[in-house]
């Protein structure tokens, strides 16, 4: 039993589908659906079926449009000044859309940036003209190195500037208010990439004051796959271009980018009862349960590799884990690297390569148990020596 963390939470493990033959590590990649939140969603998609035509043609945009009021509330964010969007990677590439870039104009990125992100500033880099600027980073930078790394990369050409808020490859928390004041008087927009905050920190998007801000709300508020919000300022609701014209192109943001016709809106309908099953369980009692968890599974990984993790920040609940040099260094051989474990260890974990060396995720859920780290701890560097 680790000291702080609830001992009610074995029977928490119960409210969960997963495969209990799995140490489910790797909460962060997809997340995890309560069995109340698949029961709410299934339930929304027997109504649709009972009557197609009635559950798209009567108070559908309505009831979305409640479902975004409730989430963005939770967040902080203002609910008329956001829209439902099916993930984090689908807001980035909304406000790209969004802008009109010319050739020489920057995009400026962290190496701490999710890969998908990435490749989807290159395209639209590659489209335009623009440039796209990386800024090197430590691996545990702090915060005055963050602010001033990017603040030095911003140019008079610079149109955007991209920052996580908690990063997905590296587990860091970014100063992203700060990166904000400080861009504010060059008047360059920057976009806060929260995939990982819903649920897992608190936030008041309101108050960042960014330009934008975009998060998922499937990996650590519970709620089905495919859901997500986009908040945008006051100056930039006008400008924003859905990716797909629809029926509710004339009302204008954000009703244009969350209609899509037939999408399966069932997920983001039943996000609710996601965020009724957090409270239920305490949002903070879950918060500070998993960031314990993470540190203790960390710290026990770590030592069975003979090594010394970053230290994270101490509410997060993801924590790295530096691999072995030379080890899962590429994308392909983290991908292989992640596949063995899983495969013979029995754990699903996220490997990311940064600057040449692999990088072990863990991440701690309510379902997770402290023994599930001491396994992966007393059997990773066995699998690891027959790698060398």
């Amino acid at each position: 039993m680790i000291e702080g963390v609830y001992v009610g939470w074995e029977a928490v493990r119960e409210c969960f589908s997963l495969d209990p033959a799995v140490a489910y590590l790797n909460h962060g990649a997809f997340g995890a659906v309560p069995l109340s939140v698949q029961r709410a969603q299934q339930r929304l998609r027997d109504e649709v079926e009972a009557d197609p035509v009635r559950f798209y043609s009567v108070g559908l945009t309505e009831r979305v449009a409640h479902t975004r009021r409730h989430l963005a509330t939770f967040l902080g964010a203002d609910p008329d000044a956001s829209a439902l969007v099916g993930n984090t990677t689908i807001g980035v590439a909304t406000v790209l859309n969004s802008l009109d870039l010319r050739e020489g104009d920057e995009i400026v990125t962290t190496e701490h940036g999710y890969g998908a992100v990435r490749l989807a500033v290159e395209a639209v880099c590659a489209r335009t003209g623009a440039r796209h600027r990386t800024v090197p980073l430590p691996l545990a930078p702090t915060d005055d190195e963050v602010v001033a790394g990017i603040t030095e990369a911003v140019t008079g050409r610079t149109r955007l500037v991209i920052v996580d808020q908690i990063t997905s490859p590296t587990a860091r928390l970014f100063p992203v208010a700060r990166v904000v004041a400080a861009l504010r008087p060059a008047d360059v927009p920057v976009l806060v990439d929260a995939a990982h905050v819903p649920g897992q920190i608190p936030v008041d998007v309101t108050a960042l004051d960014a330009a934008f801000w975009t998060g998922n709300l499937h990996k650590w508020a519970f709620a089905p796959r495919g859901t997500a919000l986009l908040a945008v300022s006051p100056e930039w609701r006008e400008r924003i271009r859905p990716l797909v014209v629809s029926w509710e192109q004339p009302a204008g943001f954000p009703a244009n980018v969350e209609w899509q016709g037939t999408l399966d809106y069932t997920a983001w309908l039943a996000a609710p009862t996601a965020l009724f099953t957090l409270r239920t369980l305490g949002v903070e009692v879950v918060r500070a349960h998993n960031a314990e968890l993470a540190g203790y599974g960390q710290r026990a990984v770590a030592a069975a590799l003979g090594g010394d993790a970053p230290t994270g920040a101490p509410g997060l609940a993801m924590r790295i884990v530096p691999l072995p040099g030379g080890l899962a260094g590429d994308l392909a051989g983290a991908a292989r690297l992640r596949q063995r474990i899983a495969d013979e260890l029995g754990v699903e974990v996220a490997v990311n390569p940064y600057r040449d060396r692999g990088l072990l995720r863990l991440s701690a859920q309510v379902y997770n148990r402290a023994e599930e780290y001491d396994r992966l701890a007393q059997r990773l560097p066995g699998l690891i020596a027959t790698l060398a």
